[in-house]
């Protein structure tokens, strides 16, 4: 096993993140070299090209044996290709959707493909790091990124204001993250998550590892906007283009929950009688809380936001799950949420357009009469998203609820039923107004043209949903290998 370890080099261990670093470097340079009247489309293009190349370099790293590289920073095992795959898919469709949807006289669109392929090499590389100081290089990379997309806008007051909230509460998150890990070094003498597991028991102070951990997971839990560290996420949501929301609401999250599960299952295993009330409080309040504020708004980017901060609830409710069960079925819950996530604002971007020209739910009445293709997907995600059965959100709240059962919290699975239930009244709030006939008096809203690229991109989105909704055994099962990767610590602690 050690001489199949060894005959790996470490670069085949990073190959999507060399691959994604590579496209967005040559999308630079090509934009560089461009006229500035000349347009942008084709680098579009050479991003979604890049980012597929790198989703087949993921596959392929499982005919790897599990292992790390570059002196034990990064690790590659199934877990890691379950995340970085799902982070390339969302990242390509996100790409297609803005092919059609950006201005075509933009001259900083160049900038925003460059900038959507390194967030994804940031997000893939969080999946992989077994290091926390590479957890939060790779963060940042993540983060920055996404600073600059959610404030794409210029045009209006919304979009620099969304960025510069973003920035400064992000910062401060991550400053946290940081202090947790100075702190977890103090306690521990590593920064090796493989390794602090050991190391905790034997801790000189364990007050401060317990400190350093609280740290960690205000960092990581402000990331996945969990409440009560959420208050930027309806204004960022509100602010930011539909396409950078279609991203930033998944791709980001998908990497920080990823890191998550890596950290309490691989580093802190053993504080589980700590972590696992705090995260089932802070799952009750994030559905709780999500679902209500969402009850009250009448912007559809706004209630999306909120019901993110539910859904990330629904997510938490999984850890409770009994042995590697729950880091299953929150992994196959983030591949559902992230489809039909992406779907929902894919058909946003669509309808409304760039500058958003239809921000509130009544705005979208008669959509289905006025495009019946469209006006039917939105109608099919936010089905999904109630948790409809033959959807990917019905099998994704059903494991994540059964889990949560079978772990012993019997409650936490009622309180989310309850939740959903009350999650539906807003959902169908839109599903009745996009299903009316239009007002007579109201102005004619142009029918919205769907591109090759934006028609690709909804395609993907609504077979990815279609799929874990009537036949989700494949990625269940992927996300129940790569759930095996923590197999030897969980059971170290039973």
């Amino acid at each position: 096993m050690n001489t199949a370890l060894q005959s790996v080099p470490d670069i085949y261990r990073i190959l999507p993140e060399v691959i994604l670093t590579l496209t967005g470097v040559w999308i630079m340079l090509m934009d560089a070299a461009m006229k500035p009247s000349k347009s942008r489309r084709s680098l579009g293009w050479v991003g979604a090209f890049g980012v597929t190349a790198a989703l087949y370099a993921s596959l392929g790293q499982l005919s790897m044996p599990a292992g790390t590289a570059f002196f034990g920073t990064v690790q590659t095992d199934a877990f890691s290709v379950f995340f970085h795959v799902l982070i390339c898919g969302i990242v390509l469709v996100a790409l297609l959707l803005s092919l059609d949807t950006l201005p075509a006289n933009q001259h900083h669109r160049g900038e925003y493909f460059a900038l959507m392929v390194f967030g994804a090499v940031g997000m893939c590389l969080l999946t992989s790091a077994v290091e926390l100081l590479v957890v939060f290089i790779a963060l940042e990379i993540s983060s920055i990124s996404t600073y600059v997309l959610a404030g794409y806008r210029k045009n209006t007051g919304k979009g620099p204001e969304a960025a510069i909230k973003y920035f400064l509460l992000g910062s401060f998150a991550t400053g946290f993250l940081l202090y947790g890990v100075a702190m977890i070094f103090g306690a521990t003498g590593t920064t090796q998550i493989n390794d602090i597991a050991a190391l905790i028991p034997v801790a000189k102070s364990p007050s401060l590892v317990l400190i350093a951990f609280a740290l960690l997971m205000v960092g990581i839990l402000f990331k996945v906007s969990a409440a009560p560290f959420h208050v930027w996420t309806p204004d960022v949501y509100e602010g930011a283009p539909s396409p950078v929301v279609a991203l930033m609401s998944t791709a980001p999250k998908a990497a920080a929950f990823a890191l998550l599960i890596r950290l309490v299952y691989g580093g802190f295993p053993t504080l589980k009688p700590m972590w696992l009330p705090l995260l089932w409080a802070v799952a009750v309040l994030s559905m709780t809380v999500g679902n209500l504020a969402a009850l009250r708004q009448e912007n559809v980017k706004r209630m999306l936001a909120y019901s993110s901060i539910a859904h990330a609830g629904y997510l938490l409710a999984a850890f409770a799950g009994a042995g590697t069960s729950g880091i299953a079925a929150a992994a196959f819950y983030t591949a559902a949420y992230s489809a039909m996530n992406v779907g929902i604002f894919a058909v946003i971007t669509v309808a409304s357009g760039y500058d958003e020209k239809l921000p509130l739910i009544g705005d979208f009445r008669g959509l289905i009469h006025r495009a019946p293709l469209l006006g039917g997907l939105m109608l099919f995600f936010l089905i999904s998203l109630i948790g409809i059965p033959f959807t990917g959100g019905f099998f994704g709240k059903f494991f994540s609820f059964t889990t949560a059962s079978q772990g012993g919290a019997i409650w936490l699975p009622l309180i989310g039923l309850l939740n959903s239930g009350l999650a539906a009244a807003y959902y169908l709030k839109l599903v009745v107004s996009v299903a009316q006939a239009p007002s007579s008096n109201a102005p004619v809203a142009p029918k919205p043209q769907i591109g090759v690229a934006v028609g690709t991109a909804l395609a993907f989105a609504t077979i990815a949903t279609l799929v874990l909704g009537i036949a989700p055994g494949q990625v269940l099962g992927a996300a129940k290998a790569s759930a095996q990767t923590f197999a030897t610590t969980i059971s170290s602690i039973k």
